[in-house]
């Protein structure tokens, strides 16, 4: 498929981007030439649409058949791409095929060979071993976030994968460190490497260490947490447990917040990313899990309660902020009796919290859930109009709108959600008649 000025234009506006930046104009430079890619970008620098805009270039309208495979290391990071890649409207088909739902649902999806297939490793071998699309027709192959696949252990799938694909003649890989260790089994023919990883200027990106006492560690970040309660902040643990107890500490300081990790279901996960984009909530406490490869833009403040084990770790971590040229603090919760990591600059600069600590920052929004959503028929537009005329909102009023396949999530003034519940439960949108209550 030829990607003309007028294309691409029409692409970049159906997501709402005036332009490309030089690093997508350099994928899309180098992938008609150049067979095996290997990209190295910043997380939030838009390596997505990059490899995207590359795989539209390889594609042919017919016959029909599955033409390109995408590999991720998270369900997140594969709703990204399958949410970014239906936004362009591009008429081409897109499977997307993860754990934790039913694989039914792929099945039926998979029956009409889809273009584009996009997933983790663990659900596109299972696929491969059931036979649920043909490999000998997939031509593309991108590796997204390589090398946070293969850290997470997927090493075996991925070998299996890639046995199973034998006309694969374009490759891009994808990452966000620099630390590449290639294994045996990915092959890469002189592959041309786009590098943008630069470092973040101290003007953009400040770190400050706060050293305590180790038994004060928790006290200290509840200070801390309220003092950044009024951005956006996400609070990096090593485990989950960790995640689950600090959650249990802020909610018994009432400190509003979300929590991220693997054990929560990929709804809940899908919630909390949502409350923290529509200002429900501008604290998530997470692992490394929303280190990297998730659609969250606007941090303000990184604070690593937990050291990650790996430096390359830490960098994942503290890019979830200062991203696309804004500023961003990174805080170190260090303990004076603990010996740090090594990768730790011992010129850091050192913070000292301030004598009176401001109270918590209460959101203004709430989000409601409504029990309807695209295959419902129901859109944006439905829905701000059901909340304006039927719940009696202004405008201004009305936040951020998520729909979903069979539900939908609307940010509203927090003081006005029993009101509006008491107006618009069991309200019909659009002929169909729809629960409204408090998101979970």
């Amino acid at each position: 498929m030829k990607l003309d000025q007028h294309t691409t234009a029409k692409y970049l506006k159906n997501l709402n981007i005036q332009r490309l930046n030089p690093m997508q104009e350099a994928v899309l430079s180098a992938a008609p030439n150049d067979n095996d890619i290997v990209l190295l970008s910043p997380t939030g620098s838009g390596k997505t649409l990059a490899f995207l805009l590359a795989i539209l270039q390889q594609l042919e309208q017919e016959p029909a058949r599955t033409q390109a495979l995408v590999l991720t290391p998270s369900r997140e990071l594969a709703l990204q791409i399958d949410q970014v890649f239906r936004k362009l409207q591009t008429g081409f088909v897109i499977s997307c095929c993860y754990g934790g739902h039913s694989i039914k649902i792929e099945l039926k999806n998979l029956e009409q060979a889809p273009t584009i297939i996009v997933g983790t490793p663990g659900r596109i071998a299972d696929h491969l071993r059931r036979m649920s699309f043909d490999p000998s027709t997939i031509h593309t192959l991108v590796l997204d976030e390589f090398d946070k696949s293969l850290e997470l252990g997927f090493a075996k799938e991925m070998s299996f994968i890639l046995e199973q694909l034998p006309n694969i003649s374009k490759q891009l890989l994808t990452s966000a460190t620099y630390s590449i260790d290639l294994p045996d089994f990915i092959s890469l023919n002189a592959p041309k490497a786009i590098n943008f990883l630069d470092e973040k200027t101290d003007e953009q990106l400040q770190t400050k260490a706060i050293v305590t006492k180790h038994e004060e560690r928790i006290e200290t970040l509840l200070k801390l947490a309220n003092v950044c309660s009024h951005e956006s902040t996400l609070i990096f643990c090593n485990q989950k447990a960790m995640v689950n107890q600090l959650s249990k500490r802020f909610k018994q300081q009432h400190i509003p917040h979300g929590t991220f990790h693997g054990d929560l279901e990929q709804n809940e996960r899908e919630v909390s990313l949502m409350k923290l984009k529509n200002g429900s909530y501008n604290i998530l406490i997470t692992t490394d899990l929303a280190a990297r490869g998730l659609d969250i833009d606007n941090i303000k403040n990184v604070i690593h309660y937990q050291l990650p084990h790996t430096e390359a770790e830490y960098i994942h971590r503290n890019g979830r902020t200062a991203r696309m040229h804004k500023s961003g603090v990174v805080y170190l919760l260090l303990s004076e009796d603990k010996a740090w990591r090594e990768y730790i600059d011992e010129m850091i600069d050192y913070e000292e919290l301030p004598s009176t600590i401001p109270p918590t920052f209460i959101p203004q929004w709430q989000t409601l859930y409504v029990s309807a959503g695209k295959k419902d028929k129901i859109n944006k537009i439905d829905l701000v109009g059901t909340f304006l005329k039927k719940g009696g909102l202004q405008k201004d009023e009305l936040g951020l709108i998520f729909v979903k396949d069979n539900k939908s999530y609307v940010a509203v003034p927090k003081h006005k959600t029993k009101e509006l519940i008491a107006l618009l439960d069991r309200q019909k949108i659009k002929r169909k008649k729809v629960r409204i209550a408090i998101a979970r």
